[in-house]
């Protein structure tokens, strides 16, 4: 079968005249060709050349007038081109020894190439030879896969994955990627019972690469389905044990925390596409394993699981090699805070409460309660929805104290230098006495967040403390 319309930019012709200028044999290759059968975009073009795929990407950069970089090491090229890039690579067979996924790796031909693919999904290229341009080759079954919706191995599926244990997070990631609300990609079973036999060779791949996975599944429309998939093969547990370790006993009457957990991810999924955001709602209640605890005629609770949340989701970021800048700061912020807005709606609203969660939040508080929507899961109808409701007159509530007292990227308007200034004093206590006392007043709406009513408590309170002004 031939599918010229897929390389009908004439990119391809180009790449074509080079390919026969040369005397190799060129292939598209990879993810473009999936795509395309899947009707998606995809502008990632990937050429395998059965002969020297460094000096064919040198000869095509020079055509273009790309930028070439040359990767002797690994026998690939990318080329920079206008708005465009093709990466290069000679066609290639691999041997892996059993303690690491880094192969030995030998010149070979399209054949051997496609053999050593992951799945057939993306074992399918597409020839951009004159005499064959166009002509799909698909010895594996790719686009009967595709069209089925079926992820499966190239080969033997055991051998697939101990050479390599990233492919296990790969086929999980595919699988929520490729999904959608028409056709829901799913495993043929020996791959699937593969992945599960082979998830302990987990040990020998990076913490980089395995985030670097886990944070391109979270990033898709399906992120929940994937975190469920990988607890199913035992790679959750393994990676973080403490969302594992949600699914508690059951008590009539309490909620499943692990599946409340898939809930929530999955509602945030349809709302942002922040993925620290999506990282939060994963972890939000993993601090209610260790506060769990039994109360006679009361039952089980978890208090400050929100505050126990917050801790360990330290530990995981420094543990996994995740970022510990501000976007782990965001997610414990989020997990921390992820009550506050229910508990508002409970208790009653009032501008000083109002007041301390924009301060508290900041410019994230609209991720914030992104989240407390998302994290309202009751099967009662009627409590869903009198909860969210009430969520909606917090934010109503909210505009109406931001407009006026502008919490939200709040700066005291006392600062320490004026305090030691205005006092004729060096550093100390006081001046944080002072302060959190005016920033107390401010969040209360005793004072307007103003200098002027600011420096007159200021005055009184330094007054009661013993301190006076110095004469100027």
């Amino acid at each position: 079968m031939y599918y010229k319309k897929a390389i009908k930019n004439p990119v391809f012709q180009t790449l074509s005249e080079v390919c026969e200028n040369l005397g190799v044999n060129g292939y598209v290759v990879g993810g473009f060709v999936r795509d395309y059968f899947l009707g998606r975009p995809n502008d990632d073009i990937d050429i395998v050349v059965e002969g020297n795929g460094l000096a064919t990407a040198t000869a095509f950069g020079k055509i273009v007038g790309g930028k070439v970089d040359l990767y002797e090491n690994f026998g690939t090229a990318k080329v920079h081109y206008g708005d465009g890039e093709v990466e290069f690579v000679g066609c290639r067979k691999e041997f892996y020894k059993r303690g690491s996924r880094k192969p030995i790796v030998d010149n070979g031909t399209l054949d051997d190439d496609l053999s050593r693919r992951d799945f057939t999904i993306n074992a399918m290229a597409i020839s951009i030879n004159k005499e064959t341009f166009g002509q799909l080759i698909d010895k594996f079954g790719g686009l009967e896969d595709l069209e089925n919706g079926v992820i499966k191995c190239v080969g033997a599926p055991d051998e697939r994955f101990s050479e390599d244990p990233l492919r296990i997070y790969r086929a999980v990631r595919f699988k929520c990627k490729l999904s959608s609300p028409r056709k829901v990609f799913h495993f043929d079973t020996p791959t699937f019972e593969a992945m599960k036999r082979n998830s302990y060779r987990n040990e020998i791949l990076t913490k980089e690469r395995i985030v670097d996975e886990v944070n391109k599944t979270l990033s898709t429309p399906y992120a929940s389905d994937g975190v469920r998939i990988l607890s199913e093969c035992g790679l959750l547990e393994l990676i973080l044990p403490e969302v594992e370790a949600l699914k508690l006993p059951q008590d009539k009457g309490h909620k499943d925390i692990f599946e409340h957990t898939l809930q929530v991810l999955w509602n945030v999924t349809q709302k942002s596409d922040n993925l620290w955001l999506r990282w939060a709602a994963l972890l939000h209640d993993i601090g209610k394993v260790p506060t769990r605890k039994f109360i006679g005629g009361i039952g089980w609770t978890f208090y400050d699981h929100a505050g126990a949340g917050a801790k360990m989701v330290e530990k995981i970021f420094q543990r996994m090699k995740m970022p510990t800048d501000g976007r782990m700061a965001f997610v414990k912020k989020m997990v921390e805070m992820h009550m506050r807005p229910t508990t508002l709606a409970e208790e009653g609203v009032t501008d000083s409460a109002i007041r301390r969660l924009l301060f508290d939040a900041g410019d994230d508080i609209d991720d914030l309660m992104i989240l407390a929507k998302c994290d309202v899961t009751t099967r009662y109808e009627s409590k869903r929805q009198k909860i969210y409701n009430n969520i909606l007159i917090i934010e109503e509530h909210m505009k109406e104290v931001e407009a006026k007292d502008a919490i939200r990227n709040f700066k005291n308007p006392i600062d320490g230098f004026h305090i030691m200034e205005t006092f004729g004093i060096g550093p100390g206590k006081e001046i944080k006495i002072i302060k959190e006392f005016v920033k107390d007043a401010i969040l209360d709406g005793k004072i307007g967040n103003n200098f002027e009513e600011a420096e007159k408590l200021m005055l009184e309170k330094a007054l009661e403390m013993g301190l006076k002004p110095i004469q100027k």
